[in-house]
């Protein structure tokens, strides 16, 4: 049975356990012991991602792995465009070995689509070598533009074609989250503080000055 979950309506970190029948056919779905069945049958409004196996693109395949949780033999790569900029693409270590700590997933790797290494083959690569059967590429980007649509699925079905039997998929970029409220807000704060001298500058613009009133 396919199900869909609403973007941004259940913390990816938080597991997701499935009783199903003989036959496969979900019977209870819950989520830090609530029930979802109810929940993610109904229509989502915005974006959605699919919580049934049939969303992976089958690379040769290795059997169907549980949809809605990530586990040991789980790559999960964080890529962004990629930048001349090298402070930038640095910025985005920091933000993999956080999301690292925070989640505790085992295999987590950086990417760059284009600009820097290392490149989405590399990081496919990487997730392949240290384990991985399943390999969630997740774009660390706002909206879904053509680098989402066209260049990053493209770019991995091509690191894929070197590794058969793995299993891979793109997931959604950030989109419309409520959370990105408290994050956007926060940096307009932070950074209002810095100007009136109140705060240091942020690891974003750290050592540029930019960050003041004109």
């Amino acid at each position: 049975m396919a199900l869909t979950v609403p973007a941004g309506s259940l913390p990816i970190s938080s597991p997701i356990t499935a009783k199903r029948s003989s036959s496969g056919e979900v019977l209870e779905l819950k989520q830090q012991g609530r029930s979802l069945l109810n929940f993610l049958r109904r229509p989502a409004r915005t974006g959605h991602i699919s919580v049934a196996s049939c969303s992976m693109s089958e690379n040769g395949g290795h059997g169907r792995n549980s949809p809605v949780m990530i586990g040991e033999k789980d790559g999960l790569i964080i890529v962004d465009h990629g930048s001349r900029r090298q402070e930038s693409n640095l910025m985005l270590n920091d933000f993999v070995a956080m999301f690292k700590d925070k989640t505790g997933y085992p295999i987590v790797e950086p990417a760059h689509m284009e600009l820097a290494e290392p490149s989405i083959q590399d990081a496919f690569c990487s997730c392949v070598q240290k384990g991985a059967l399943r390999v969630i590429v997740s774009p660390f980007f706002l909206f879904p533009g053509r680098h989402w649509h066209k260049d990053i699925p493209a770019l991995t079905a091509e690191a894929a074609k070197e590794h058969p039997g793995v299993l891979y998929m793109v997931t959604a970029p950030l989109g419309l989250h409520e959370l990105l409220v408290d994050v956007v807000n926060d940096r307009i704060k932070h950074c209002l503080r810095h100007a009136a001298g109140d705060a240091d500058e942020c690891a974003a613009c750290a050592g540029t000055g930019k960050c003041r009133l004109y």
